[in-house]
């Protein structure tokens, strides 16, 4: 089925500009030589810059899982928490959230970083792996205490029908878990709630130029438990 361009909702947006033509990416380029060999001492200096210069949240990222055997594909922007040489931390429900259906049949994942203000963007794909509980207790021990509590209130993606109340169910569960560590600082975190570290294969540094002729380098990790990566330059 075909339509024409008056019957499209959308049609070449192209942001604040009275043109169907796409921003221009001028501000930066990317050479190898200017890569760290290591892609986790890369990422955190390019974090650094993103946040010393204003970016707003540079921690929010997009999360990608796929269910198998289907293979359909859902993603939910989230915040990363933690970078260690091992990986990318993420937090979340993992009992009933779509993400937790999807990592229970198929335990890889991707995320990708958008940096508008510097015109940056960062991609991870690689398999997922639980933190314990002790590691989790430490961050979980960090949030506000509402987190803390709506953390054990909400059955992260399941329905909340209104005839049975919607909303205030939830607010009820709010209430219940507040009665239930009332007087108590120290809440612990849920089992079924924690971090959930994305361990690449791959990381992708995207530097926006003019003409879309973009700067792409492609880390790869060479073998499982190896620390060696590959560096490659991808077209645009």
């Amino acid at each position: 089925m075909s339509s024409t361009a008056d019957s499209k909702l959308i049609f070449a947006p192209a942001g604040t500009h009275s043109t169907a033509q796409a921003d221009q990416y001028t501000k930066n380029s990317l050479s190898l030589h200017q890569l760290h060999p290591n892609p986790f001492t890369q990422f955190h200096a390019w974090f650094t810059h993103a946040r010393d210069t204003g970016v707003h949240q540079p921690e929010t990222v997009c999360l990608s899982t796929a269910a198998l055997p289907s293979g359909a594909v859902s993603s939910r922007y989230v915040y990363l928490k933690e970078l260690d040489t091992s990986g990318f931390v993420i937090y979340s429900n993992w009992a009933t959230s779509r993400k937790a259906e999807d990592i229970g049949s198929n335990p890889r994942a991707s995320l990708a970083f958008w940096w508008k203000d510097v015109e940056r963007q960062v991609r991870v794909e690689g398999k997922t792996e639980r933190l314990s509980g002790e590691e989790s207790q430490r961050y979980y021990d960090l949030r506000a205490r509402g987190s803390r509590v709506g953390a054990w209130a909400s059955e992260q993606s399941k329905v909340l029908r209104e005839e049975d109340g919607g909303r205030e169910v939830l607010e009820q569960r709010v209430r219940d878990v507040e009665e239930r560590f009332e007087g108590k600082d120290d809440i612990p975190v849920p089992d079924f709630w924690g971090g959930l570290r994305v361990v690449p294969e791959m990381i992708e540094f995207w530097q926006g130029r003019e003409s879309r002729l973009h700067d792409r380098f492609k880390y790869s990790r060479q073998g499982i438990e190896e620390e060696e990566w590959k560096i490659e330059r991808l077209s645009p």
